[in-house]
């Protein structure tokens, strides 16, 4: 760097020397690009072993159900996994869930997953693994782009991003907006009158500033604003999410490093239950608004070559209450309103250490997590406004620690062997906990006694890199203990509860090839998770827990003939995998082949041509005793993609 040169990149302090001794899968801009949809939970499934609760996208799934969780350590729709935008937490304050129609992959410039509970910064939560996203910068975008794509149904997509240089800093305005009447996710032979294509129309909007503060500090502001509607299934079953989060983050790359965040966001959902007998609108959860506040403070000081460290303290809060109107299915008569909800507090102390000798690194973490819950209760008045059930919860607190320590050995150039081993907590969500819910006709009723789940694990595996080849494989054993599951109580009944634990064992294996104009890259997770249970879960001791597959695969294949040409192909296998708990309804292994090509028509003009599940596969994403949904069938996509600077 030149005296008196000022050079923001809006990006965090770099966390690779800390992580070096584990699981590690990036997913750069370039290869994300080659995604048959474009959405982020699309995106992810190149790395396998990445999972919602169901096989449903952003387009068509209930919101609530898209949380990120990995190695098989499911159970109900949670977020296992701790998803992190630029520093960030991501995740819905009450839900838990992931808004993945509103975080495009265009906006970003990388994803990484770090497999393996705990974390550092927010790292209760991280259970099951970390995604950090990060967002591009002007060296990544053009200074301006338009997009306007349709498919054959007469869906459509519209994005633009303008990124310019803003004197020593920069700034990123981005948005898109996505919708279509949706394809039939009931399958012909059991639809009803009442039976309707999964309908969206979501949008959001991007505002992100950098500007330097000092030659060795920089600025980071953030806003996002997204509305979000689907229709699932039925006329009248229609669900909305919406969001504005914000966020500060000062980031000091000098001798004494530092990252200073806070953000808030204001979140609220809303979803309508339409009986499968009479179609008659059952229940309203008319809204459910919520709000996340937190912040960190971590500093990195100056030590010699050999060491690295973080100290550092952060705290989250969520906070929110589900309103919603019980009607009878028969004649449409109100029955009852409740209401429900709590707070949720943590508020963490961390210390990670790395130490090299050689070519032997050691890294150890160390993290203090002051937990509490709040406030919690469930109010429900009959139709004439009287109060039939006043639950107040009493509030709970406490400590726990949680450690985590790997080790990396060098063999031979670009040949490195790694071991770990960890323990994490993650709280119950405010919905856990307060909030009951209906698939109909089953009914999941929430559990304010719920405990945290606690994860013990370890593993081992290598890295290979040499040229433009790499290979990573990586051996596991994870165990959940107090796993919150979907437990089955009754017929159609279910009830969030704490089993035993939740054991998950497996191989996964990554791999690229880069040769010129011709890259491969293809991701591989064999897991083997089952349940322990006892006393009112013994009935799940030794299933597999609901909605994770055994067996999941991805390949992608890309052709670069010329510049901005672009062919790529996708092949994605999941095993078959259970509804339930208890192994009684069964969804179908499924392959599916996406494909795209990008094609310049000038300097300035790219022609670009998608297909989703080419080969039409059925995608069985629900079976509730042989009443079906189905994911996405073959979708095929053209548009046009207009740039300019840069």
């Amino acid at each position: 760097m030149d005296d008196g040169e000022i050079v923001v990149t809006g990006h965090g302090l770099d966390p690779s020397p800390l992580l070096a001794a584990y699981s590690i899968l990036a997913l750069e801009r370039d290869r994300g690009a080659a995604s048959a949809s474009g959405r982020l939970d699309d995106v992810l499934g190149q790395f396998a072993g990445v999972q919602q609760f169901r096989r449903s996208d952003s387009r068509s799934a209930n919101p609530t159900a898209q949380g990120v969780t990995l190695r098989g350590l499911g159970g109900n729709a949670s977020s296992r996994t701790l998803v992190l935008l630029d520093g960030v937490p991501v995740t819905d304050p009450f839900f838990g869930h992931v808004p993945f129609s509103a975080l495009p992959f265009e906006r970003l410039d990388r994803a990484t997953l770090i497999r393996g509970g705990g974390s550092g910064a927010f790292g209760a939560g991280a259970v099951a693994g970390t995604l950090d996203l990060v967002s591009a910068n002007p060296a990544g975008l053009p200074l301006a782009e338009l997009a306007l794509t349709g498919n054959d149904r007469g869906e459509s997509e519209l994005s633009g991003t303008v990124a310019p240089q803003l004197g020593n800093g920069y700034a990123v305005v981005s948005g898109r907006w996505d919708r279509g009447q949706g394809f039939w996710t009931t399958p012909q032979t059991q639809r009803v009158a009442a039976s309707a294509r999964a309908a969206f129309d979501s949008w959001s909007t991007s505002a992100r500033a950098v500007v330097p503060v000092s030659g060795a500090v920089e600025l980071q502001t953030r806003l996002l604003v997204f509305d979000d509607n689907r229709t699932l299934r039925f006329q009248g079953a229609d669900s909305h999410q919406n969001g504005a989060d914000a966020s500060l983050r000062l980031v000091g790359r000098g001798a004494w490093q530092f990252d200073l965040i806070g953000y808030v966001q204001a979140r609220d959902f809303s979803n309508v239950v339409i009986s499968s007998t009479s179609y008659r609108k059952t229940l309203d959860q008319r809204t459910t608004p919520s709000t996340g506040l937190g912040g960190k403070l971590e500093l990195r000081p100056p030590i010699d070559a050999d060491h690295s460290l973080r100290v550092g303290i952060d705290w989250r809060r969520a906070s929110g209450e589900m309103q919603e109107i019980a009607y009878s299915g028969a004649t449409g008569a109100i029955t009852a309103r409740r209401r429900a909800g709590g707070v949720n507090d943590d508020l963490g102390f961390y210390l990670e250490h790395d130490h090299t000798f050689g070519p032997l690194r050691l890294t150890g973490t160390a993290r203090l997590d002051r937990w509490a819950v709040r406030e919690g209760h469930f109010i429900e008045t009959n139709a004439a406004g009287a109060v039939t059930t006043a639950n107040r919860f009493a509030d709970r607190a406490g400590w726990d620690l949680s450690l985590r320590g790997g080790a990396l050995v060098a063999l031979a150039e670009g040949l490195s062997l790694r071991g770990s081993l960890y323990n994490g907590l993650r709280q119950p969500t405010l919905n856990e906990l307060y909030r009951p819910f209906v698939v109909f006709p089953v009914t999941t009723r929430a559990n304010a006694a719920l405990k945290n789940e606690e994860l013990f694990g370890f593993e081992a595996g290598f890295d290979f890199k040499r040229g433009g080849f790499e290979l990573q494989a990586t051996a596991f054993d994870n165990r959940v203990r107090d796993a919150i599951a979907n437990v089955t109580i009754g017929a159609n009944l279910r009830q969030r509860q704490n089993v035993d634990a939740v054991r998950s064992r497996g191989i996964e294996l990554g791999g690229k090839a880069d040769l010129g104009r011709i890259s491969w890259d293809g991701t591989l997770s064999l897991v083997d998770a089952r349940v322990e249970g006892s006393g009112a879960s013994a009935a799940l001791d030794g299933k597999r827990p609901a909605q994770v597959p055994a067996f999941t695969a991805s390949t992608t294949l890309t052709w670069r003939p010329a510049p901005g040409w672009q062919l790529a192909a996708r092949l994605r296998h999941s095993s078959a995998q259970f509804e339930d708990d208890l192994e009684t309804d069964r969804l179908a292994p499924v392959t599916t082949l996406d494909a795209l090509a990008t094609v310049p028509l000038a300097p300035w003009a790219t022609l670009v041509l998608r297909a989703e599940n080419l080969t039409d596969a059925e995608v069985v994403t629900r079976n509730q005793a042989g009443s079906l949904d189905l994911g996405a069938p073959r979708t095929l996509w053209a548009g046009l993609r207009f740039s300019i600077g840069r």
